[in-house]
């Protein structure tokens, strides 16, 4: 059996493109293996707060002398951490705006970065702690850009997930959204088939 961590980032949260394709995915997922839970996560309905100085602060604080501010923050961190210490696997609805990932997840990414908790420094370079665990990216974009210069945002989330532990992630693209007539069609089909093949 497997929990999932299910990940939205879109500002239409499931309404939008990625989070129709996410829940599509987790739906099949469910439909073809046993799965014991999934946690959901609407990174806009539930906005998490930029960090600040003061509560990137706390992280590094013994509990006790963390202020009202910075124990909130610790103990938000903490249970977005435990998320995904509990999953096996992860799968998020992600948009591209603006080349990149939305600001709520990389707001996201900032809490569950913690030092000697889901990485740590080595002698040998940082090393990730939540190994074990596979990522999939379900990605929607208004143009084409996998596999061009333009694509930062692949390499990104690569970079980040393995950075933590995770290096078992695989892409699902939906791209050419905004163009019109039958391309969307065509990329929402493409993306159906790519989720059928990675959940069977």
């Amino acid at each position: 059996m497997s929990t999932i961590l299910h990940i939205d980032s879109s500002l239409f949260g499931s309404q939008g493109q990625s989070g129709q394709l996410s829940r599509q995915f987790v739906e099949r997922y469910v439909q073809a293996h046993i799965v014991e839970k999934v946690i959901y996560r609407d990174l806009v309905s539930e906005p998490i707060p930029h960090l600040t100085a003061e509560s990137f602060q706390g992280f590094s604080l013994p509990e006790e002398e963390r202020n009202v501010q910075q124990k909130h923050i610790a103990n938000l961190s903490e249970e977005l951490v435990g998320e995904l210490k509990e999953a096996d696997i992860l799968v998020l609805g992600l948009p591209l705006y603006n080349f990149t990932m939305p600001s709520t997840l990389k707001t996201y990414f900032d809490h569950i970065a913690r030092s000697g908790i889901t990485f740590r420094y080595t002698e040998q370079g940082p090393q990730g702690l939540l190994k074990g665990k596979k990522a999939y990216i379900l990605a929607a974009r208004g143009g084409n850009y996998h596999g061009t210069p333009m694509d930062t945002q692949t390499a990104l989330i690569e970079h980040f997930l393995g950075f933590i532990g995770i290096s078992d992630v695989e892409f699902v693209y939906a791209e050419g959204l905004a163009k019109g007539g039958d391309a969307r069609e065509v990329a929402l089909g493409k993306a159906a088939e790519r989720i059928d093949q990675l959940v069977d």
